[in-house]
């Protein structure tokens, strides 16, 4: 069943685990891409001092308030795409960060993307995937199965994931908060 905008329109902490196992797909006019999401981090909003949507709408976080589904694609440390997914109901701001993938398909085009062959090298985190995968900001703000230059869908999971939490990973504020899910049993995740 391949996920679409009412999947999102949940609470940020239910979505971002129920994601877990399910295929991201990626095509762009270099060829198609997939991979198994294994891991990822929720952001919330004015709670959440990690978040974008921390100090509410800016013309960068703006997007977090929905509507849910969409693509939140942002460009951090002047080097790194990250993908994220809007959850929760419009104006209520949301997102799932997709932090790792297990590669299944497309891996000659994300190699070459990546300049690297090795497997669990090609989106073991999020500034990874996003270059395996061929994302960029012109894929912010999109629609699942939308139509543009970039096409993105999610198939769930055939079967639920068993999975851990954590404290999210490589933020500087709101450590402490354990909105990180992860499949304890892939070799794919981040460092």
């Amino acid at each position: 069943m391949m996920l679409t905008a009412g999947f999102f329109a949940r609470p940020t902490l239910e979505v971002g685990p129920d994601l877990l196992g399910a295929t991201l797909f990626v095509e762009t006019d270099q060829g198609a891409c997939s991979g198994r999401i294994v891991e990822v981090e929720a952001y919330l909003g004015p709670e959440d001092a990690a978040s974008h949507a921390a100090r509410g709408p800016t013309p960068r976080s703006t997007i977090m308030f929905g509507p849910p589904g969409q693509t939140y694609v942002y460009f951090i440390y002047g080097m790194h795409h990250c993908l994220n997914f809007v959850t929760e109901a419009k104006g209520t701001p949301g997102a799932v960060l997709i932090r790792s993938l297990e590669p299944v398909a497309g891996l000659d085009i994300m190699a070459q993307r990546r300049g690297t062959e090795r497997r669990i090298d090609l989106c073991n985190g999020p500034g990874k995937l996003c270059q395996a995968l061929g994302l960029d900001l012109s894929c912010n703000n999109i629609s699942l199965g939308g139509p543009g230059d970039t096409k993105i869908l999610l198939k769930a999971s055939e079967e639920p994931v068993q999975y851990d939490c954590s404290p999210r990973i490589g933020i500087k504020a709101a450590t402490d908060l354990p909105y990180r899910f992860f499949d304890p049993g892939s070799g794919f995740l981040s460092g």
